[in-house]
């Protein structure tokens, strides 16, 4: 296992980044902002990052104290991570870096998708109250699965894991990709709809302006129409079984029989 490499230097961003510094750390921290993961969930979120690292990752957040490790009691009894109090001191940090780094240029090859912890934490960092105006909503959001509840009210948003007791608008999307597109490429609601790949109920009006409220500096791509399939060919007509040496008319002699 490397050595984990510090700063010499008494300043207190060298000190955060002694305990953040390293590559994919503050990651592992965004993944767990909305509450607390298995580490196969954890590398789900990461699948680009190795097991190794993460493993090495997740040791050290616990020896700085940001991340720590529980033992959920049954019915389903598994270990989890979770950020510790001072761990949560770093979402604004998080969400100061997230609406920084907004403004800078997509990976070319755009392999990689955003994770669902790492979208709705986009959707945090680029809430635009200005755009909201007066809408007031609560929408519960399914994400591929994954339960979020959305309370938008006074120009504030609160997002968060969990369920709405009394939702007013209802959106249910198989994959984060569908969701980026509605909020980030110009997505309309309506051909998700029609995609039947996505699901409304309840004041779709008010569902349609809170995803105008999260404006992108740098604009994903519109998602693509695949448009209409392709034409199947028929291909050659065999005979019936029935009489599987029957002649076929000469189309010349039935067209000549149709004009007579």
């Amino acid at each position: 296992m490397s050595k984990k490499r510090l700063f010499d230097d008494p300043c207190g961003i060298a000190r955060a980044l002694n305990a953040v510094g390293e590559r994919w750390a503050l990651l592992v921290v965004r993944e767990l902002v909305f509450g607390p993961k298995r580490y196969s969930d954890l590398h789900r979120g990461l699948p680009q990052m190795s097991q190794n690292v993460l493993a090495q990752r997740l040791r050290e957040l616990e020896a700085d104290g940001l991340v720590r490790r529980r033992r959920l009691g049954p019915p389903a009894p598994a270990a989890v991570y979770e950020l510790t109090e001072r761990g949560q001191e770093l979402e604004p940090v998080l969400r100061a870096l997230a609406h920084w780094g907004s403004r800078a240029p997509l990976p070319e090859d755009g392999a990689a998708e955003l994770s669902v912890d790492a979208l709705l934490f986009a959707l945090r960092a680029t809430f635009d109250p200005a755009l909201a105006g007066e809408l007031s909503l609560r929408c519960q959001l399914d994400v591929a699965g994954d339960r979020f509840r959305i309370t938008v009210a006074g120009g504030r948003l609160e997002l968060d894991r969990g369920e709405h007791a009394e939702p007013e608008a209802w959106l249910t999307v198989p994959e984060a990709a569908t969701l980026r597109d509605l909020v980030f490429a110009g997505a309309a609601l309506h051909d998700a709809v029609e995609r039947a790949d996505t699901e409304v109920a309840g004041d779709t009006a008010r569902l349609a302006a809170l995803l105008r409220c999260f404006p992108a500096a740098v604009r994903y791509p519109a998602p693509q129409d695949p448009g209409p399939p392709d034409p199947v060919s028929p291909g050659p007509v065999s005979p019936g079984p029935e009489s599987p040496n029957a002649e076929h008319p000469d189309p010349a002699v039935s067209a000549r029989s149709r004009r007579g």
